[in-house]
């Protein structure tokens, strides 16, 4: 079977690659283009380990056909932090200890960052509804919540 050819952009950047037609976007980012941050948890969409951005939607990547990616801007943890500054999320997470093993932690940032790019300012119950799609088998949930409600305090204090 031939190979497609795929022209997107990931976390800004334009690339291209080659895959098979029935090749998931998480295999694409794993494989040809060497981004290991996403995780595969399931593989069939339950987890959210795999969590990315199209065009600022989220998505799992590992129900994700990666020829869907042409054209369009996919956002991954590896372009979360800019250069060596973590982002406020990455940098609360880590304060707060809202991680263990890491395999949910990409898929929980980034959930969290869709989170507060559409709520700056979500209630308890709406971070706990918007992170409802990410598992984690390690530890509870309260740390995580936590770490996203004071970050969004903080990026809010910063915006004013």
């Amino acid at each position: 079977m031939s190979k497609i050819h795929v022209s997107t952009s990931v976390n800004g950047e334009p690339v291209e690659f080659l895959c098979d037609a029935s090749a998931s976007m998480l295999d694409a980012l794993r494989g040809p283009l060497g981004l290991t941050g996403t995780k595969e948890g399931c593989g069939t969409g339950d987890c959210g380990a795999c969590s990315i951005t199209v065009d600022g939607r989220l998505v799992c990547s590992c129900l994700m056909l990666a020829v869907e990616a042409e054209g369009h801007e996919i956002a991954t943890i590896e372009g979360m932090a800019q250069g060596e500054t973590l982002h406020p999320l990455q940098r609360k997470f880590l304060e707060m200890a809202a991680l263990q093993c890491g395999i949910c932690t990409p898929g929980v940032l980034i959930s969290a960052r869709a989170l507060l790019e559409k709520n700056p300012d979500p209630t308890e119950e709406e971070v706990r509804f918007g992170l409802a799609g990410n598992l984690c088998r390690c530890t509870g949930y309260d740390k995580i919540v936590r770490a996203v409600l004071e970050t969004a305090a903080e990026m809010r204090e910063t915006v004013r």
